[in-house]
């Protein structure tokens, strides 16, 4: 019995060998651009986040921030960050983020990071999951989403760390303090309920992160969610 614990122990330990994906340098960086919520001034409070979609995670009834794209592809990588069909897979995390502009809820799109882009013939949403990966020549970046609700797939083959502006390169949309995707003015970021006072494209994309992205007025107090099912 207890050769079989140990034996349990290790196996464990195998598979959440690096998770998180990150360094201890990154997370240290990170702690350096965190300051307390309450100095963000008056928060408004989070909109109901809207109905689970196939990751049991709330899809918001909102429109798109931006349609989705992918611009690493299966012949071009983005910064080191390729497009895979059926990789092996280093670590698998997921990471949600909630936009808003002028208070208002924004999704960010199924499919961002897939490619060629998805549509009828390559896309069902299903409780078992979206049937990315299934048609031939259609690959996944290391950071993508399935559905539209805000879940971040961190997954690679090669162990190293990913952060927000990564996502957002391969999405082929910018983002820094004074643009997010299509909108212009000051962007306001929230990570794990504290306020971002760096630049919002080095949020890391560590395991269960939770961001808020917002630009314009009100701000809004930080919707969270639970990682039901998910590693």
């Amino acid at each position: 019995m207890r050769a079989l614990s140990a034996l349990a122990v290790a196996v464990v330990a195998l598979l959440c060998a690096g998770c998180g994906g990150g360094s201890d340098d990154a997370s240290s960086d990170a702690a350096s651009n965190l300051a307390p919520l309450s100095t963000l001034g008056k928060l408004e409070p989070a909109p109901a986040p809207g109905k689970p979609g196939g990751e049991l995670v709330a899809i918001p009834d909102a429109p798109e921030l931006a349609p989705a794209a992918s611009k690493a592809t299966a012949t071009q990588d983005v910064d080191g960050i390729k497009c895979e069909h059926n990789a092996k897979l280093v670590f698998h995390v997921h990471t949600h983020v909630t936009v808003f502009v002028d208070g208002k809820p924004r999704a960010i799109p199924a499919g961002v990071g897939v490619d060629p882009p998805v549509g009828p013939d390559n896309y069902r949403a299903s409780p078992i999951g979206p049937q990315f990966g299934e048609t031939p020549g259609q690959c996944l970046a290391w950071v993508s989403t399935r559905y539209a609700d805000g879940l971040i797939h961190v997954e690679s083959s090669e162990q190293r760390s990913f952060t927000l502006g990564d996502f957002f390169k391969v999405w082929g949309q910018p983002l820094g303090t004074n643009e997010l995707g299509p909108e212009q003015g000051r962007v306001t970021a929230i990570v794990n309920r504290k306020a971002w006072t760096g630049d919002p494209a080095d949020i890391p994309l560590d395991a269960h992160t939770q961001i808020q992205l917002m630009v314009g007025k009100p701000l809004v107090a930080p919707q969270t969610i639970r990682f039901p099912g998910l590693f």
